[in-house]
This record gives structure tokens, C-alpha cells and sequence, in this order.
């Protein structure tokens, strides 16, 4: 059974994904469009880190960094071999929750060109283009998405 739970970003299984993902991003994109948080940022006290695991098996994780009105979802990935099972959908749906519970009307990311199956969860999920915000710029790589979440 999947389980989707707060986790420590430090933590064996959730950082080896961590790694793996920004040695993912950093074969395809330059370092100016890197915007990945290191593991000390996603323990601030501002960033809500999830992991996704069955059993000890940690197979994806994923953030919710708590804005100014919004909240921005980081760090999503899933362990290749998990991929197609449902596991970024769950840590999407927790990330949605811990918005809802901060009362949060607004979610927000930063996604990569070539990135397809991240762009399809968002988009599947009712993330929309939208403009950069925060402190992103418009470059050539980023596609810049953001959902309004319903009262409730």
C-alpha cells in the first residue's frame, strides 16, 4: 500500500531520490536554470516535505515551499521503477491538503522543458500556464504553472 507522510529530507531513502533528481536536472538543464532546493532548504521551517513509500521503500517525494498567498509545489519525483503507479498523483493530492490546511487558495510551480510526464500530472491535475513569478525570470527551459484550489 502506498503511503503518502511528512518526511525528513535528510533521511536515507527521501534523500537518495533528492540526489538523483538533481543529477537528473542538472544532464539537462544549465545551472542558471536549475531551480531545485538543496537538502537543508527543504528542512526550513517553510517547506512542508513529503515522501511516498510502500513499506520502507521510499519511492517519490515532493514539497509544498508556503508563500505570501501562495504556495509553490517543489521537489516532485518518483524512483523510475515506480513510475506509472500513481505515485506523483498521491504526493500531488498531499501537497494539495497541507495548502488547504495553511489556507491557501493558490498552488504554483516551476517545471522544465522535456519534462513530459511532469507536465502531464500537472496538467491532468488542473495546473494551467501561467506567467513566472516569485523570483523566477522567463527563460528558454522553464514552463511556469499554477491551479486555484476550491474552498473547503
Amino acid at each position: 500500500m502506498l503511503i503518502v507522510e511528512p518526511a525528513d529530507p535528510h533521511a536515507p531513502g527521501p534523500r537518495a531520490l533528492i540526489e538523483a533528481s538533481h543529477a537528473m536536472m542538472r544532464d539537462m538543464f544549465a545551472p542558471e536554470e536549475n531551480h531545485f532546493l538543496d537538502l537543508d532548504a527543504l528542512a526550513a521551517p517553510d517547506i512542508r516535505f513529503f515522501a511516498a513509500r510502500e513499506g520502507a521503500q521510499v519511492l517519490g517525494t515532493g514539497a509544498l515551499l508556503l508563500r505570501d498567498g501562495y504556495g509553490e509545489v517543489k521537489t516532485m519525483f518518483t524512483a523510475p521503477s515506480a513510475r506509472g503507479r500513481g505515485v506523483g498523483s498521491a504526493l500531488l493530492r498531499a501537497i494539495e491538503d497541507e495548502a488547504h490546511n495553511h489556507g491557501l487558495s493558490l498552488l504554483r510551480l516551476e517545471t522544465g522543458r522535456g519534462l513530459d510526464a511532469a507536465l502531464g500530472l500537472y496538467q491532468r491535475a488542473g495546473f494551467a500556464p501561467c506567467a513566472a513569478f516569485g523570483d523566477y525570470r522567463p527563460n528558454a527551459t522553464s514552463i511556469f504553472m499554477e491551479k486555484r484550489l476550491q474552498a473547503g
